[in-house]
C-alpha cells in the first residue's frame, strides 16, 4: 500500500518567492484546462484530449507573450496541474452516473490566487532529489530545509510540497511499503477488543478501559473566538486583516495538529495490541446537523476510524465494521435480551431480564464486539477493507493539512 510521509519545510525568501510562481503557474494552467474544456461543452464539441491541452496550454503557451512566465517553473509541475484538472473531471463524470462512492462530486471550478492552500506536486521525471546534508532539491526553486522527524523507509515515488493556511510549508512523499514487512512490525497477538466510540469518553472498550475525550477545540475555543473577533475588525484587503486571518488559521492549526497527533497514538496503540478490532460504522454527517454538531466534529471520529482501517490493513489485523443500526445499547451484553431504547441521561442500567447491572457506555463495546463476531471466534481472518489510498504514517505528522494532494 501507499503511505505519506509529510515533513516541514523553511524555505527562504528567494525560495518562497520561487514557490509562490510555482503555485501561480499551476492554478494558471490548471484554470486554463477549465475554461477550454467548458468552452468545448458550450460549443456542443468533443473535450480536448490532453495531449492537445498539455501542446496548448503548455508547450505553445510558453512561446506566446501572455504566457511566456510559465517557462519559469518546472514543466512536471505544469503538467501534473493538467492532470489534476483531468481527475477532478473523471471524478466529476464517475459521481454523475453513480460510479463513485461517497457524497456526489461537483464540477471542477476554478482555482484562486486568494485560496488559503496552494500546492504543486514533482514526480520522479523531475529530477528532484534529496541532498547530502538532508535538504530537498527542487528544480527551479532549490536545496530548501527540512525538519526530518524520521527516515524515509523506502525511495518516493512522488512528492508534494504544500502551503497551508497558516502559511506554512510542506513536503508529502509518496512511499510504496512492503505489507510482509510491516506485518513484522507488531507484536503477535490473539486479543480483540469492541469500541464504543462517544463524547463524554472519546472511546469505551469492551474489557472496560475508558479514554477521556480532550476536547481540544473546546479547550482552545476562548481563544479562538478572540482572534476570530480581532479578525472580524480588520478592515477588508488590509494587511492588518491579512496578519489577523494568520493568527486565526494557526489557532486552528494547533488544534487539528493536536486532534491528529491523539487520534494516530491511539490507534497505533489499539493496533498494536488487538489481532481483532470492532466498530460501529457511525453516521458522522448525520450527527454533525444535530445540536451535538461542534461536540461530534471536536471527536473527530471519521479521521480515527480511517486510521483504524488502514493500519489494520498495512500490519495485517482485523477490522469489523458492524451497522449503524444494531441495537448495541439496548442489549444486554450478558443474556442478549433487547431491553429498550434510554435517554443519553441514562448512564447505568439493570436488565429486566437478568438483572446484571451495565454501565452504558461498556456494555455497548461488549456488544459491539459480539456483533462483528470476534467475541467467539479466532481473530486471524483476512482484511477485508478495499483500496485505501496514501495516507500519513505515523504520529509526528507536523500538521499536514488535509486536501486533495494525491499522487
Amino acid at each position: 500500500m501507499q503511505l505519506r510521509y509529510a515533513f516541514r519545510l523553511y524555505p527562504d525568501a528567494r525560495q518562497r518567492t520561487a514557490l509562490a510562481k510555482a503555485f501561480g503557474c499551476a492554478r494558471v494552467v490548471f484554470n486554463d484546462a477549465v475554461r477550454a474544456r467548458e468552452d468545448a461543452r458550450t460549443a456542443g464539441q468533443p473535450f480536448p484530449t490532453a495531449g492537445q491541452l498539455s501542446r496548448k496550454l503548455i508547450t505553445e503557451a510558453k512561446q506566446t507573450t501572455e504566457r511566456s512566465w510559465l517557462g519559469e517553473v518546472s514543466a512536471v509541475v505544469l503538467q501534473q496541474s493538467l492532470r489534476d484538472a483531468e481527475k477532478a473531471y473523471r471524478n466529476f463524470f464517475a459521481s454523475l452516473k453513480g460510479m463513485r462512492k461517497g457524497p456526489k462530486v461537483g464540477a471542477p471550478r476554478f482555482k484562486s490566487r486568494k485560496d488559503t492552500r496552494q500546492s504543486i506536486r514533482f514526480t520522479a521525471n523531475a529530477r528532484w532529489n534529496i541532498t547530502d546534508s538532508g535538504r530537498l532539491n527542487l528544480p527551479k526553486i532549490g536545496a530548501v530545509k527540512v525538519k526530518w522527524s524520521r527516515t524515509l523507509p523506502a525511495t518516493p515515488t512522488s512528492v508534494t510540497v504544500i502551503k497551508d493556511a497558516a502559511g506554512r510549508y510542506f513536503a508529502s512523499f509518496v512511499i510504496d511499503t512492503d505489507p510482509a514487512a510491516d506485518a513484522t512490525r507488531m507484536p503477535e497477538t490473539d486479543r480483540t477488543i469492541g469500541i464504543d466510540l462517544g463524547l463524554t469518553h472519546f472511546a469505551v472498550l469492551s474489557d472496560g478501559t475508558k479514554i477521556d475525550s480532550p476536547r481540544f477545540l473546546r479547550r482552545a475555543e476562548k481563544k479562538l473566538k478572540k482572534a476570530q473577533r480581532e479578525l472580524s475588525r480588520k478592515q477588508k484587503e488590509s494587511k492588518n486583516r491579512a496578519k489577523a486571518r494568520l493568527k486565526v488559521a494557526r489557532a486552528h492549526a494547533k488544534v487539528a495538529n493536536a486532534r491528529r497527533e491523539f487520534h494516530h497514538q491511539l490507534s497505533t496503540k489499539l493496533i498494536s495490541e488487538n489481532q481483532g478490532i470492532a466498530v460501529e460504522d457511525l453516521s458522522v454527517a448525520g450527527l454533525a446537523r444535530t445540536k451535538l454538531a461542534k461536540s461530534v466534529q471536536d471527536a473527530g471520529w471519521s479521521s480515527f476510524i480511517s486510521m483504524l482501517e488502514y493500519k489494520a490493513e498495512r500490519y495485517g489485523r482485523t477490522l469489523v465494521k458492524i451497522g449503524r443500526f444494531t441495537p448495541t445499547s439496548q442489549t444486554c451484553s450478558t443474556c442478549g435480551v433487547k431491553d429498550g431504547p434510554k435517554p443519553l441521561n441514562v448512564r447505568k442500567w439493570t436488565c429486566s431480564a437478568c438483572g446484571t447491572v451495565h454501565d452504558r457506555d461498556t456494555n455497548a463495546a461488549i456488544n459491539v464486539k459480539t456483533a462483528a463476531g470476534l467475541a467467539v471466534s479466532a481473530c486471524g481472518a483476512p482484511v477485508r477493507p478495499g483500496a485505501i489510498p496514501a495516507q500519513r504514517e505515523e504520529t509526528g505528522s507536523h500538521g499536514l493539512p488535509t486536501g486533495n494532494c494525491a499522487a
